[in-house]
């Protein structure tokens, strides 16, 4: 599979999925959309992001070997929101590891309090960081903080996630 020339054809869930399809279950494959997904050309970044959350939803492992450089993929500025909603629409559904929960929790929390970033990231950055918090419980008071921050002005799917989250930590 021409997987560049795969991502080109065409934008679709449809097209998404056949991609994921044939790129899960065969490693090399998977290790030539992650350096798409890393390289940072735009257009094959984005479709590339979807690929991905669609082959980890099928077998989350195969993210594992990559999960240091994904979490430092999101402090690079000018990444396309497609590549920071799926990472972080990822990392939500990952146990962290604590080596790598410091990081995580630095590039969340700066996702979180731009009010620049799409409502969707900002809430996937949101749980991300609640899960750290049932981990080390003493960031609480921070997350608590940074979501109420936004509380005043925030969309309806903001304010959802935000309440959701706002009762469990309170409780950690």
């Amino acid at each position: 599979m021409n997987l560049k020339a795969a991502l080109l054809k065409e934008n679709s869930k449809k097209q998404t999925l056949l991609i994921a399809a044939s790129i899960a279950t065969n490693p090399k494959l998977f290790e030539e959309a992650m350096q798409v997904f890393f390289a940072n050309e735009y257009l094959l970044t984005q479709r590339c992001a979807a690929v991905i959350n669609a082959c980890f939803e099928k077998n989350p492992k195969l993210i594992e070997p990559y999960l240091l450089k994904l979490i430092e993929n999101l402090s690079k500025k000018g990444l396309h929101d497609a590549v920071k909603r799926n990472t972080v629409r990822m990392l939500q559904f990952m146990d962290i590891p604590k080596n790598l929960q410091g990081l995580a929790f630095e590039n969340c929390m700066k996702l979180l309090l731009s009010s620049d970033e799409a409502i969707a990231i900002r809430v996937f950055a949101m749980t991300v960081l609640f899960n750290i918090c049932k981990v080390e419980p003493e960031l609480k008071k921070e997350v608590i903080i940074a979501i109420e921050a936004h509380l005043p002005y925030a969309s309806k799917g903001y304010l959802n996630r935000a309440g959701k989250l706002l009762s469990k930590l309170k409780k950690l």
